[in-house]
């Protein structure tokens, strides 16, 4: 999918979504299911007054979105048949850094990542499984990147988050 970099003088920042699934072969699929991640929109992240935070979450940003489907095999129809929630979880992981930025716009920054699952206004936090249904779902995921000190400089910067399902 097409990305749309920020500048910081036009803020916006497109947040690329890499996701990774992790039921992949066959004889797995029979027995543990499978779980599906298509990207459906990238987010744009739009900086805060004084430069400091690029951010999804306000107004002008948008957060970046997947559709989701999990099929059980085995295990997840017995999950569902004792009615657990499912075998499946969702996780999102922030970056460690920007996978492009200016030269010097990377250094001094923080990311946080948060998410929702159908719609719901409950963020969940990063890198905290959040078990869900087999079936179809929604995942709206947004990014905030904080520099500790300065501001973030004119151009271009992308961010990518791994969306997992295990």
């Amino acid at each position: 999918m097409a990305c749309e970099p920020l500048r910081i003088a036009v803020p916006r920042l497109s947040a690329l979504l890499v996701m990774a699934a992790l039921v992949s072969s066959p004889a797995y699929a029979a027995l543990d299911g499978t779980c599906t991640i298509m990207v459906t929109r990238t987010g744009t992240m739009v900086t805060n007054a004084n430069a400091s935070v690029l951010s999804s979450k306000p107004a002008g940003g948008a957060y970046a979105a997947a559709s989701i489907t999990i099929q059980p095999g085995v295990l997840g129809v017995l999950c569902s048949l004792v009615q657990l929630l499912n075998c499946f979880a969702l996780t999102v992981v922030p970056p460690a850094s920007f996978s492009s930025a200016p030269s010097g716009g990377g250094t001094n920054v923080s990311f946080n990542t948060v998410f929702r699952i159908d719609g719901s206004a409950t963020d969940q936090p990063q890198n905290t499984p959040v078990k869900v249904l087999n079936g179809p779902h929604s995942v709206q995921i947004d990014l905030i990147a904080t520099k500790s000190s300065g501001i973030y400089a004119s151009g271009n910067y992308q961010g990518t988050v791994t969306l997992r399902c295990e």
